[in-house]
């Protein structure tokens, strides 16, 4: 091919390549005699200039043979075994080379998955793990089967996750069926609740489910305001009156189509009372208990920002409520605190004390209708109020409480007028036994002989005498009782500060051996804070062992100390 082509020869290669393209000519033919698609781009076709190819070939996209990789076929892969030998014998000694936290040969101690034990396998040998199958070398993986996650992963295995969600179905529709068959035999038996109450209630939870039916298939919408677009999600239900169906009259609330919103009561006018009606007007909503508590919230942080604290409820709301509520604390403890002190002072506080006047009149507004047997049909029966503690239990066949029966500052059963507590019952013995015990306390008892009286009557002087005689031995005794303490204590403090000056004595030499131990290595071997010692002023004792442990080199004795 010459390296420089005339127009006519350009165009004549245009031609033919539009004809070969046109099927009218044959395509080019390759050196193994295969046909070149003639739509292959130039870029593709056209070998590299260093290659110096002069025919037709595409040889030059093509992998070469020699250097194709040797890739081991996946029916091969699957069939290697992998994980834990299973079948292998357990080890019963730690094996030399071996990992040192579980004991398996198979991998080392920092490639071990096994949660690090307090004891590792090397040290105790016990619960050795078994070897794992190792990677066979021979097998040669191409680059997406060596960046495979899920290389070796049975679908098999996917079926027990599959089973277990099955499992949970069916138990759902198992408990569901038996609710609807607990609430068919309560409808069929007359005990369904007609109050108002619970109808209410039921209402609410329908409600909740019909919104979790359509939240999926709510439609997001636009709120246009005059400064800021925000877009919420529109979830009425389908089977919600709209607003403007409520009242058809013309003069009724107005309804604003492109914020959807009903300011207005639409009920307003026609009789019927704003908390029995489902919709009262979106301001209703509006001036609901949060929306009060938001706006005392905001009046707090005016309050506040007058009298100079930084308080604001956009920049910091949580400092602004938790500000808010102490400051409400503060004021409901001082409006405690006064009347306390108001009720101390003048009382009056069994006043305030006096039940409801529901509860004095005996009077209630709740309807409750019963049938012909005494069955409730309508209505929510009242509350028996329980004890938390048994009632009417006679243990030990007694046959009344303890406590039924007090004497003499003392409780026991009406039934034996025993005292022990968990007592067996004796019956009318019980009784005859400690009235007999009571009649034996209560009689009289004689007094006791007076055996002064035959004794000689002593005169004042002899008196005198025994008692002067009485007090000079007491301070006798007490004079050697003070002498020989005073011994005691001089021994006692002598023997305990002995025992100071050896214990500073074996503490300086310990010191001593640290101090020289550390000082015979280099600095870079110290342990952090090792130079740092302690400040605190010397004791006596300590001082005194330091004098002791000292070597006097003009005391002619100090080598023949042993």
């Amino acid at each position: 091919m010459s390296s420089k082509q005339t127009r006519e020869d350009f165009r004549k290669l245009k031609e033919l390549d539009e004809a070969r393209k046109a099927g009218t000519a044959p395509a080019e033919v390759d050196e193994d005699g295969k046909d070149i698609n003639p739509h292959i781009p130039q870029y593709i076709s056209k070998a590299p200039w260093y290659l110096q190819i002069d025919r037709p070939t595409l040889s030059h996209q093509r992998q070469d043979d020699e250097k194709k990789e040797i890739v081991t076929p996946i029916e091969e892969v699957d069939k290697l075994k992998k994980g834990v030998r299973r079948d292998a014998p357990r080890a019963r000694k730690f094996r030399k080379g071996a990992c040192e936290n579980c004991g398996a040969m198979t991998h080392k101690k920092k490639e071990c998955t096994e949660r690090p034990r307090k004891i590792g396998a090397k040290h105790n040998s016990k619960n050795i793990s078994r070897d794992e199958y190792l990677p066979d070398t021979s097998v040669k993986l191409n680059y997406d089967g060596r960046h495979d996650n899920w290389k070796g992963y049975d679908p098999a295995m996917y079926q027990r996750v599959i089973e277990e969600h099955n499992k949970i179905e069916r138990e759902k529709r198992r408990v569901q069926a038996e609710q609807q068959k607990e609430q068919d035999r309560n409808y069929k038996e007359g005990e369904k609740n007609n109050d108002d109450s619970d109808s209410d209630s039921d209402s609410d939870v329908g409600g909740e489910k019909e919104e979790e039916k359509y939240a999926d298939q709510a439609t997001m919408i636009a709120k246009f305001d005059a400064k800021n677009r925000v877009s919420v999600r529109n979830l009425r239900i389908r089977e919600d009156t709209a607003k403007y169906l409520r009242n058809l009259d013309l003069n009724s609330a107005h309804y604003d189509p492109k914020t959807r919103t009903m300011r207005s009561n639409p009920y307003a006018g026609t009789g019927l009372d704003a908390k029995s009606v489902t919709f009262a007007g979106d301001n209703f909503v509006r001036y609901d208990e949060k929306t009060r508590e938001i706006g005392e919230r905001q009046i707090f942080a005016w309050e506040a920002q007058e009298k100079g604290e930084d308080i604001h409820v956009q920049a910091d709301p949580t400092l602004a409520e938790m500000m808010h509520k102490k400051h409400k604390n503060e004021r409901e403890n001082f409006k405690g605190a006064q009347r306390e002190s108001v009720l101390a002072k003048y009382g009056g506080a069994e006043h305030l004390k006096a039940p409801p006047k529901e509860l004095l009149l005996a009077q209630s507004e709740h309807y409750v209708e019963y049938s012909k047997g005494g069955r409730l049909i309508k209505g929510q029966e009242k509350a028996v109020a329980k004890s938390k503690y048994e009632e009417d239990q006679f243990p030990g066949n007694h046959q009344s409480v303890w406590g039924s029966f007090w004497r003499d500052g003392r409780w026991g059963y009406a039934c034996c007028h025993s005292f022990v507590r968990e007592s067996y019952c004796t019956g009318e013995q019980g009784k005859l036994a400690a009235a007999q015990t009571n009649a034996l306390s209560a009689a009289p008892t004689e007094p006791p002989p007076d055996h002064d009286k035959d004794e000689k009557q002593k005169t004042l002087v002899e008196e005198h005498k025994e008692k002067l005689a009485l007090a000079n031995k007491k301070e006798g005794k007490k004079k050697k009782k003070r002498n020989n303490d005073e011994d005691d204590d001089e021994a006692s403090r002598e023997k305990v500060r002995q025992k100071k000056i050896k214990e500073a004595m074996e503490r300086q030499e310990r010191e001593d051996r640290e101090a020289s131990k550390l000082m015979g290595k280099s600095e870079r071997d110290w342990n952090y804070g090792a130079a740092i010692g302690g400040v605190d002023k010397p004791t006596e004792e300590e001082m005194e062992a330091y004098r002791l442990r000292q070597r006097r080199a003009d005391d002619p004795m100090s080598q023949f100390e042993s």
